[in-house]
């Protein structure tokens, strides 16, 4: 018998189909090899990117560097406002893309890093949310990363992109209003029961890193800062340090089963109240129909099975 799980707070069901694992495969996964001839991001090619905002150095020459998008889906150009006609709200693609390099080593892949350099990552991703969060007409800034050919990515060299816009995500607002409903916040409360359940990954004195009761994504894992901290300007060196770990162990792990994923950033909007954390989002699976259809998901590994994959 399947099982249905609604995830904590948000109005979003997902459908457990483990036997789903056994189909029959007809398709292939392409393998795309990348010897990094001509690649933009590598050391000596920096005048083939935008000019560079800022970079992490180290003995002379840079660690992790950060520059404009050289193809972004977000520029600043036309006004932020959208006009509404009826039901026809249309507006320019307004904002601000850019792209942080995590490593001047071609090959090196951001789980190849020590866990010392992804807080670095993490401290250059705090930086940017800060300067272009206060900017006019920019009312959020989307932190975000594809690794692999199943998550998005089209550049081999590692990289983490930073997308300022002028809305609040509707998922991030889901949440945040979904939290409003409670007393006190609800993740405070979640970090606590998952702690003594069997979907615990990982967990230091400042951070958790478990796989959520409803996950969507196979092996889905999600890292939070133990203390309630609404944006990571509010993360003491301590608390980032953690987070730092816990991503590296969860990454680190999909990298030895060469699966794709995304991680990305959720912090609390202005004069909202919602806890910082960070997703992992592995892509082993396709949607289909279903998934399209009803805005609900069919998953085939079960959370807790999840969990005891990355603990092993």
């Amino acid at each position: 018998m399947g099982i249905i799980r609604k995830d904590y707070i948000l109005d979003r069901w997902v459908y457990y189909a483990v036997s789903r694992k056994k189909r029959p495969q007809e398709f292939k996964k392409i393998v795309v090899k990348e010897d990094g001839k001509g690649c933009f991001f590598c050391p000596s090619n920096e005048h083939l990117t935008p000019k560079e905002i800022g970079r992490v150095e180290y003995k002379g020459s840079w660690k992790i560097r950060w520059f404009l998008n050289k193809f972004p889906a977000v520029e600043k150009k036309g006004k932020p406002a959208a006009k509404s006609k009826k039901y026809l709200l249309e507006g320019s693609s307004y904002g601000i893309h850019e792209v942080i390099v995590e490593t001047p080593h071609h090959k090196s892949q951001l789980a190849d890093l020590p866990a010392a350099q992804i807080r670095e990552l993490l401290e250059v991703c705090k930086f940017r949310i800060s300067c272009l969060g206060k900017l006019k007409g920019i009312r959020y800034v989307d932190v975000f990363k594809n690794h692999g050919k199943d998550a998005g990515t089209s550049l081999f060299h590692s990289h983490t992109q930073v997308m300022a816009l002028p809305h609040i995500p509707s998922l991030v607002m889901e949440k945040a209003n979904a939290a409003k409903k409670y007393r006190n916040c609800p993740y405070c409360e979640i970090i606590k029961i998952e702690a003594r359940s069997k979907r615990k990954i990982f967990e230091t004195k400042n951070a958790i890193a478990f796989a959520p009761f409803a996950s969507r994504f196979n092996y889905e894992a999600w890292i939070f800062v133990k203390s309630h901290k609404r944006t990571m300007e509010e993360l003491e060196e301590s608390e980032l340090t953690d987070i730092a770990a816990a991503l590296k162990k969860v990454i680190s792990k999909l990298k030895k089963s060469d699966i794709s994923y995304n991680f990305y950033i959720h912090y609390s909007p202005a004069k909202e109240n919602l806890h910082f954390h960070i997703e992992v989002t592995p892509r082993l699976a396709t949607w289909g129909g279903f998934e399209i259809s009803t805005n609900a998901v069919i998953n085939s590994v079960m959370p807790e099975d999840a969990a005891r994959f990355y603990r092993k």
